[in-house]
């Protein structure tokens, strides 16, 4: 179970704190399966986003493909059916991979470089609510998210992800492939809800310690999978 509970102090002040996330993101997530052909392209996309500033690039692996004869080891019914709810948002009759989502308001074929491009500069205009990550001396994350003078009913997420993963494949349609992935979102949890008012929140840091992997990112966004409003993210360096 994760713990997370509602603070009224401030934050720790830069003295105080261990590290520091980046706020201001524009969040792409890719709906991929390591047993659809189509999507290494798509996987390798996201490798590059992940690497440019002002980005939150994230894996979100489906399950549907398992049938086919290789079963994700990321795959999860989770993300799968976080995909269906954005199937309902833009209108569609069907999933599919490679999908991303581009700040919870485009969606485009998850290889399609230039579409994707346009998504981002399109989603990248929208204001953005900040919010704050500092990992403190103890190692709990400390979330702050700022108030803002048009709120709307939104939910709080914590994605937890590997940032690099390389897998042999040896049946379906990649079967002999070697596939690598890039921020693989392995746990990922509404953590609060949000209605416009300045809120913080902290994640202890014994549920950090079980995620194996050193991503971890904090993103706002509308109920019924609507516009993503903020997001953050923080890399979780070992603590003392």
């Amino acid at each position: 179970m994760l713990l997370v509970w509602l603070t009224v102090s401030a934050l720790p002040g830069a003295a105080d704190a261990g590290q520091k996330g980046r706020s201001g993101l524009t969040v792409v997530e890719l709906y991929t399966s390591q047993g659809c052909s189509s999507c290494p392209p798509a996987d390798f996309l996201l490798g590059q986003l992940a690497h440019q500033s002002g980005i939150l690039a994230l894996s979100f692996h489906v399950d549907y493909w398992d049938y086919i004869g290789w079963k994700d080891p990321y795959g999860s019914a989770a993300n799968t059916r976080r995909q269906r709810a954005y199937k309902k948002t833009f209108n569609r009759s069907y999933v599919y991979t490679p999908q991303m989502v581009v700040g919870g308001m485009f969606e485009v074929t998850g290889s399609d470089a230039g579409a994707v491009k346009d998504g981002i500069r399109q989603a990248s205009l929208a204001p953005s609510v900040p919010i704050g990550l500092v990992r403190d001396a103890s190692g709990n994350l400390k979330i702050s998210v700022s108030g803002s003078a048009k709120p709307a009913q939104s939910t709080i997420w914590l994605a937890l992800f590997d940032l690099t993963t390389k897998t042999r494949v040896r049946r379906g349609e990649n079967r002999g492939r070697t596939i690598v992935n890039h921020n693989v979102v392995r746990d990922f949890k509404k953590i609060g809800d949000w209605i416009g008012a300045p809120k913080t929140l902290t994640v202890a840091a014994a549920e950090l310690k079980q995620h194996k992997g050193r991503g971890c990112a904090v993103f706002l966004q509308s109920e019924l999978k609507g516009p993503i409003l903020g997001a953050a993210a923080i890399k979780l360096e070992p603590q003392r």
